[in-house]
């Protein structure tokens, strides 16, 4: 992957070389210490020529401007000043590394008319620089990717700000979001063929080193805890499954921890009920959940938060082979409820029924969310701008989609009901593991909450935001990294001490 870059903060100078990007607001307003970085003022010029009104992460560029020694003067605007928020300063980062194009040496002048924004501003700056340098191109030797430039080696971005140390200090919460976020964008981009269940259990134990506790569960351990919906699914594949339990604790040892559950299949062909050849590569994301629930453990650990977490993940390749589960087996779960496998490509489910049961089991958690690649039909309902959001607790619906609001990772939450749950009925065992192709995402949520009692939870289907989401100004990747940044707002906001 592109080498992530290095970020300092530092006081307004001027910037003597490399590329310098500055900021503009509405209008096209200079800030104090922007029009110090312009002596022959070629800016103003500059953005009445290219029509540059300062919008929202907009930008124009002076190649080798007068006056200075830099090789590029870029300005990125910020557009209406009352409407700046967290997200619109990912953005404006976002637009600047982008603006700086194949720099290894970037300054930020952060500055407006309207004055230098906060510490905890400039921090979403610069984590929107971080965000949109990352590039999945560990495999390639082209140097180019979705219309960005390469830098050749190791980038340095310095922030000119009002307080260094407090954008510094501000930083570090950040930073380590930003890295869940960036660690949940490899594990998806990786193919399967590096990555199967026991390579990504072991990306799991590297979460030890921030003082996470990490534990693997082999396939003869998930066999004694009779786990016959997860292992159904993974029989078919000559790469054993594993379940990974990451604990958080960082609030106080009587709170009841949070938990959340994700999806972890590392290849989906869709077993016996196999899938059309076309597109069938996408299926290494099936992991997409399991990916964000690494990725949000990563990013609470890494800050260092108060709150106890448990983040659990089932890790199973589904693969169609001699002894692979068929159409019409009925296997038994962990909760001692049997399942009729109607078709084996709905797969997702099996292995989350097992994952839920136990986690509610082993650590009566205050709420569970679960995150998976479950269903193309909230796809078809919701496209590729929301997750689907099923909830039994309308007070935990209420803090995601609150959460999604601020990050702009949104949920939007579709219903659940005693009609749909009649859909998964079954005639030859407790329920079946589709309902068919009406409601099809909303049955699946309805096949959820049969595995997790009273225990407040929600089911986030993230189908169609965890890959192959639109590109924005804070990724260009296939992988998405989505959820981690919304269920970090969620703890942030509402559970930790």
């Amino acid at each position: 992957m592109t080498d992530r870059p290095t970020v300092a903060f530092a006081r307004f100078a001027m910037p003597k070389k490399g590329s310098a990007v500055v900021l503009a607001g509405e209008g096209g307003g200079l800030g104090e210490n922007v029009r110090a970085c312009d002596p022959e003022s070629v800016l103003p010029r500059a953005f009445e020529a290219a029509g540059f009104s300062g919008g929202l992460a907009k930008s124009v560029e002076i190649l080798a401007p007068a006056g200075t020694e830099l090789d590029r003067l870029s300005a990125v605007g910020t557009g209406k000043a009352d409407l700046l928020g967290e997200t619109s300063w990912l953005r404006i980062g976002g637009a600047a590394m982008a603006a700086a194009r194949s720099a290894s040496d970037i300054v930020i002048v952060a500055d407006l008319p309207t004055g230098a924004p906060s510490a905890e501003d400039v921090a979403s700056l610069a984590l929107g620089m971080i965000l949109r340098a990352y590039n999945f191109d560990k495999y390639k030797t082209t140097s180019r990717e979705n219309g960005d430039e390469k830098p050749s080696g190791k980038v340095k971005v310095t922030i000119q700000c009002a307080d260094p140390a407090a954008a510094k200090k501000a930083f570090v919460r950040a930073e380590a979001v930003g890295g869940g976020v960036i660690l949940a964008r490899d594990l998806v981009n990786e193919p399967a063929n590096v990555l199967g269940p026991v390579e990504f259990a072991a990306k799991v134990k590297d979460l030890e080193k921030l003082g996470a506790k990490v534990e693997i569960l082999t396939e003869k351990e998930m066999k004694k805890l009779r786990m016959g919906a997860l292992l159904g699914v993974a029989q078919g594949s000559v790469r054993p499954p594993r379940l990974a339990i990451i604990e958080w604790n960082g609030g106080k040892a009587k709170d009841k921890p949070v938990a959340f559950v994700g999806k972890g299949v590392v290849f989906d062909t869709g077993g016996i009920s196999i899938k059309p050849a076309g597109g069938m590569e996408d299926m290494k994301g099936d992991m997409g959940g399991a990916a964000a629930v690494v990725g949000l453990m990563h990013a609470l650990a890494a800050r260092k938060a108060k709150v106890n977490a448990i983040g659990m993940i089932g890790l199973v390749e589904n693969m169609p082979d001699g002894n692979a589960q068929r159409p019409g087996d009925i296997v038994t779960s962990m909760s001692g409820q049997t399942i009729e496998v109607i078709n084996t490509d709905a797969e997702g489910r099996l292995v989350l029924a097992d994952l839920l049961w136990y986690c509610n089991d082993r650590y009566a958690p205050g709420f569970m969310v679960n995150l998976a690649t479950l269903t193309g039909a909230i796809m078809v309902a919701l496209g590729h701008h929301h997750a689907g959001l099923f909830s039994n607790d309308d007070a935990l619906a209420d803090n995601l989609t609150e959460a999604g609001i601020a990050t702009e990772e949104r949920v939007w939450r579709m219903p659940l009901g005693t009609e749909y749950d009649k859909m998964i009925d079954s005639k030859n065992a407790d329920m079946k593991n589709t309902g068919g192709r009406m409601a099809g995402s909303i049955t699946a949520a309805q096949f959820l909450k049969r595995f997790v009692k009273e225990t407040p939870w929600a089911h986030l289907d993230v189908a169609g935001t965890a890959m192959g989401s639109p590109l924005s100004e804070i990724n260009r990747s296939w992988g998405s990294g989505f959820g981690v940044r919304l269920l970090d707002r969620l703890v942030a906001d509402h559970y930790e001490n």
